[in-house]
């Protein structure tokens, strides 16, 4: 089986470069301005699109999403507006995968069967479920499965060999790799430690591995570009864009913060100019 995101990994792959995954909560700053933002992201070298679905209890998460989280519900977004954003996101962009990230309580309140099909029509390539364990998610997989979109797992350096080796055998599209035991945004980030433990996931498994948590600008992710497929940034940029009151001046402080990064990573790499 495959779709947008083994797309995008392989052409990554063959070109010699680390993919660039930003990660925004969709409605904040504004509904009106999630699609517009998306298209910048991608203009500015974002290669896979994380679109926070907003949850009243994000507890995997920092302070920064978790204001962002509550701003969007506080103006009535949900899922429904979630799944609509990327069909208008879609009108452009057939190319770019879009992965779905949040927890589980509003996808069971939707449906799950129902979910996995409207998420697919909307053009949805992909869902990242914080509370959802690999163990528990046999019926979450299968609807996905069947609707063609991918779970993506994720692990950390707390995750024992037994769960990774149920990781391994599971995964799809790619893992998400927490850089360190701890909530977004928390800065904890040992470049060497995390490098080394990528390397060695990256040899175990047979997807793609991203790494986030602790990526806060073009440095950061410069460390940690060859050790993983691809870098995942959030809070950062989540922070950035709940200070602008308009589309179009979102759509510029995503473009600015994320064009530095995308060149970081790019820098020194074969055959990237």
């Amino acid at each position: 089986m495959s779709g947008r995101i083994e797309r995008r990994f392989a052409e990554l792959a063959q070109a010699g470069r680390t993919g660039l995954v930003p990660f925004f909560t969709c409605g904040d700053p504004s509904l009106d301005a999630a699609a517009p933002i998306m298209h910048a992201l991608v203009e500015a070298g974002a290669d896979v699109l994380e679109l926070g679905v907003p949850f009243s209890d994000p507890q995997a998460d920092g302070p920064v999403i978790q204001r962002s989280s509550e701003r969007a519900l506080a103006r009535k977004v949900g899922l429904r507006s979630v799944l609509a954003t990327c069909r208008t996101f879609r009108e452009r962009d057939q190319g770019t995968p879009i992965v779905l990230m949040g927890y589980l309580n509003p996808v069971e309140i939707y449906g799950v069967d129902r979910f996995a099909r409207d998420a697919a029509e909307a053009g949805v390539d992909g869902l990242l479920v914080v509370d959802c364990p690999p163990e528990e998610a046999a019926d979450l997989r299968a609807a996905l499965s069947a609707a063609g979109l991918r779970l993506i797992l994720l692990a950390s350096p707390t995750t024992d060999e037994a769960r990774l080796g149920l990781i391994a055998e599971q995964a799809s599209g790619y893992l998400y790799y927490v850089s360190f035991a701890g909530v977004t945004g928390a800065d904890a980030l040992r470049a060497d430690d995390v490098g080394a433990r990528l390397d060695a996931l990256r040899g175990a498994l047979q997807v793609p591995v991203a790494v986030g948590f602790g990526v806060k600008d073009a440095q950061s992710a410069r460390q940690l570009a060859p050790h993983a497929d691809a870098v995942v940034i959030g809070s950062a940029l989540v922070e950035r864009l709940a200070a602008q009151d308009d589309t179009a001046s979102a759509c510029a402080a995503a473009k600015a913060f994320l064009g530095p990064i995308r060149e970081a990573l790019d820098a020194g790499m074969p055959g990237v100019s």
